[in-house]
């Protein structure tokens, strides 16, 4: 996989980060979803967009590694074990592959981090992602959906009471009547190096929201129910 040289189109490096310690869903990585392993999915869709130099997999699971490796990710070392606890964050995670890609490869003009637990994210939606990066002369970008519930239906809980996140006056309206609100669903993160280097954030004052409307693109799986429902996502889609 390679940038071609004459392409006005950003180069770009394309990384996912698929750490082994999973608690809440253990394996679920290399889970199988259908007819191959979770982190697959996000591969392929990540090949079928046409839009990346290479797939750098940041693992710390010899086994995820395998995996990766067969479904064409680039998995060139096992991720430093001060990046692989629960306390390292996903910007260090991500400036130690930028920094051993661009010292090995070359620089990038920006990094688009794939979590492999949205399966469902089409290779379409990648490239909406870059188109709107390079319009945007590399501000950042982010994907997200209606948020649900909208905050004003969300509740804080203080001695056995419940107290409405944005008042009392917001609880009054009537849904049509809400300010449409949005949050983050994971499957999207696009930035440029210095954004990274930086501010260590994706998401800026001038970040740049690519919306998801279907569900099931946006699914983030991080539990069993979330599993469920992927299996039920892709049943329904195999009938399509």
């Amino acid at each position: 996989m390679a940038c071609d040289p004459q392409s006005e189109s950003p180069r770009l490096l394309g990384l996912v980060t698929a750490r082994g310690g999973s608690k809440r869903l253990p394996g679920k990585n290399i889970r199988m979803l259908g007819d191959r392993p979770l982190i697959a999915w996000t591969l392929d869709a990540a090949r079928a967009s046409g839009v990346l130099c290479d797939v750098l997999v940041s693992t710390d699971d010899p086994a995820i590694a395998e995996t990766a490796q067969v479904w064409g990710g680039l998995v060139p070392w096992l991720r430093p074990a001060e990046l692989a606890g629960d306390s390292a964050s996903s910007i260090d995670v991500a400036l130690h592959a930028l920094d051993w890609y661009e010292a090995e490869h070359g620089r990038v003009d920006g990094l688009l981090l794939l979590q492999p637990t949205s399966p469902f994210r089409r290779a379409e939606t990648l490239r909406e992602a870059v188109d709107l990066f390079r319009k945007g002369s590399g501000r950042p970008v982010v994907s997200v959906s209606p948020a649900e519930p909208p905050p004003a239906w969300c509740f804080t809980l203080a001695n056995g009471a419940l107290t409405p996140l944005l008042g009392w006056e917001m609880m009054e309206r009537r849904s049509q009547d809400l300010e449409p609100t949005f949050a983050l669903n994971g499957a999207v993160f696009l930035a440029t190096p210095a954004v990274l280097r930086e501010r260590r954030t994706y998401v800026t004052e001038d970040t740049l929201p690519l919306l998801m409307s279907d569900p099931a693109e946006a699914l983030d799986i991080d539990t069993e129910w979330d599993w469920i429902l992927a299996k039920a996502i892709l049943a329904r889609l195999d009938k399509a």
